[in-house]
């Protein structure tokens, strides 16, 4: 699986403004019902459910909040860098820069698995994470993302 399979240039958030993890949840939920015609309280919801569950921050300021959602037909992808890193309750104490929210159909058991393995692999490699962290433009991060080369069209 590839990340261009799941995640939208439209769908990268090169400046996420929060000041909390629930902030962040709250932002990208937002965007996600625009894109996805789920209800945004409803996104969340499940977010904050799953973040109950243990936190979805892997430490070295990443984190990949997740979750299950009938009414979706495929998994989806949505990246946001934070203008400022945001307490995200990581194993290593550290605050989260770098957030990939997968939304997963209800009944996609391989499937949802697979993009979070996929998505972890990606952002385990410290070299792109540093040219994710260095980059202010959505086209250049969904390149470096999806392994395309950045569009000069805006």
């Amino acid at each position: 699986m590839d990340l261009s399979d799941i995640l939208r240039s439209a769908d990268v958030l090169p400046a996420l403004q929060a000041g909390s993890k629930r902030q962040v949840l709250q932002a990208l939920a937002a965007h996600a019902a625009e894109t996805t015609g789920l209800d945004e309280r409803f996104i969340f919801d499940v977010l904050l459910q799953r973040e109950r569950l243990g936190s979805t921050a892997l430490g070295g300021g990443i984190a990949i909040p997740h979750g299950r959602f009938p009414g979706i037909e495929h998994v989806r992808g949505f990246f946001a860098r934070m203008a400022t890193p945001v307490e995200f309750d990581a194993l290593d104490h550290k605050p989260v820069d770098i957030v990939f929210m997968l939304m997963a159909p209800e009944s996609a058991g391989a499937d949802h698995l697979k993009a979070l393995a996929r998505v972890s692999r990606v952002l385990r490699d410290k070299s792109l994470v540093e040219k994710l962290r260095a980059t202010r433009e959505p086209n250049a991060l969904y390149a470096l993302l999806t392994g395309a080369q950045p569009s000069r069209a805006a």
